[in-house]
């Protein structure tokens, strides 16, 4: 399901994404954030790229490792610590596999999904990248078999239901009443990180 070099393809296909939308996600954050999402995270995953081609690697737990380590030294904001804490529970979860299965990963989403709760005291429904996470979760744990196309008509689905919350959680809940109409830039950046992934898994 997972190898080392899908896992890297993932994150460089994820890097791709981040760099072609930064302006995007920059704008999305200019509405209801403070205005350097597209710009921490492209940052963030070309810093994840140039690790990741500097290393070699034993087992996907490791380049997971690299990647959260990477994300939290590198992406200012909220945004570093919520994703490196995803990737470091997604790592411990497949810790000592040396492909990684359809169930490991499920285990692995539901960490992290978890570990982003816990760090951001966030739940579904605050407007924030929990509601991308969290249905990809139950998704995920409800195939047999994984549908590429599926999954990433599931994230988009997840994504574009922020649009109409009102923002509890972050910067975005100052503004009240005048988040909502507004996509979270969170969980766009999610959504560009399960897209590369059914990508990968296709």
């Amino acid at each position: 399901m997972l190898t080392i070099q899908s896992a890297q393809d993932w994150m460089v296909k994820a890097n791709e994404y981040m760099q072609e939308n930064k302006a995007y996600l920059t704008e999305l954050d200019q509405a209801i954030g403070d205005s350097d999402h597209g710009i921490n995270m492209s940052r963030g995953f070309q810093e994840v790229v140039k690790k990741l081609e500097q290393s070699s690697y034993d087992d996907v737990a490791t380049v997971f490792k690299d990647v959260a380590m990477t994300l939290m030294s590198k992406v200012g904001g909220a945004s570093g610590p919520l994703y490196g804490t995803a990737f470091l529970k997604l790592s411990m979860a497949v810790k000592g596999k040396d492909t990684v299965d359809k169930g490991d990963i499920a285990a692995g989403l539901d960490a992290a999904a978890q570990g982003i709760q816990q760090r951001g005291k966030s739940t579904t429904g605050e407007k924030t990248m929990v509601d991308v996470w969290v249905p990809v979760v139950s998704w995920w744990n409800e195939q047999s078999e994984i549908d590429a196309a599926d999954l990433e008509k599931t994230v988009e689905e997840a994504m574009e239901s922020t649009k109409p919350m009102k923002a509890t959680k972050g910067r975005a809940s100052y503004l009240k009443e005048k988040s909502v109409g507004h996509i979270d830039p969170g969980s766009a950046s999610s959504y560009y990180i399960f897209k590369s992934l059914a990508e990968v898994l296709a």
